[in-house]
């Protein structure tokens, strides 16, 4: 029986900035991309330290510091999802938040009401697992008090699906929010909407 829902941040609960900035400046398959994906896991595990990883990839894309932070931190909350989220799933389900993050942005993110629907935040930096690492998604699961086969995991990012369903959660791939309410519906044997 599923009695928790897990959400990833960037790409689902607030648009993503550094994905988009990665692309436009480093492509797919070079060794600079390889190079700032790196970069961007170090930060991610809590390795290394946000602001010089935001001065590297500015050196690296050859743009101001300015420019590649305002990019890359350029994310914008789900308000829809949100919605959905206060209205329907709260009320019957603990609600968790597991992301990739270099550093806790979660007030700076979200509203004060929005932050307060999260029984429980797993965060790369602070847990020192990245996705899709095993422990990440077990992590989350025992600081929500659940059993992973009673988790569904919510990520923009396939291979994080991937990491999730081999823990034993459920896993919907989120592309937007009407196939993702279909999805969810569907596990949860909800009504459609």
């Amino acid at each position: 029986m599923i009695r928790t829902i897990i959400f990833d941040c960037f790409g689902v609960l607030t648009s993503d900035g550094w994905l988009p900035f990665k692309r436009k400046y480093f492509g797919r398959g070079s060794q600079l991309e390889s190079q700032v994906t790196d970069l961007n896991k170090q930060v991610d595990a809590g390795l290394s330290d946000y602001d010089e990883f935001i001065t590297a990839v500015a050196l690296l894309a050859a743009v101001p510091r300015v420019e590649a932070k305002a990019a890359i931190e350029n994310n914008i909350a789900n308000e829809e999802l949100f919605t959905y989220i206060t209205d329907e799933l709260k009320p019957q389900y603990k609600i968790g938040l597991l992301s990739n993050a270099g550093a806790n942005w979660i007030d700076e993110l979200f509203k004060q009401h929005q932050t307060r629907l999260f029984d429980a935040v797993c965060l790369s930096c602070e847990t020192g697992y990245v996705k899709p690492h095993e422990e990440a998604y077990l992590a989350a699961a025992r600081s929500l008090g659940a059993l992973p086969d009673e988790c569904v995991f919510v990520d923009d990012q396939e291979r994080y699906c991937t990491g999730a369903r081999d823990v034993g959660m459920q896993a919907i791939h989120y592309k937007d929010y009407d196939q993702f309410r279909r999805e969810l519906d569907k596990l949860l044997g909800s009504p459609k909407h």
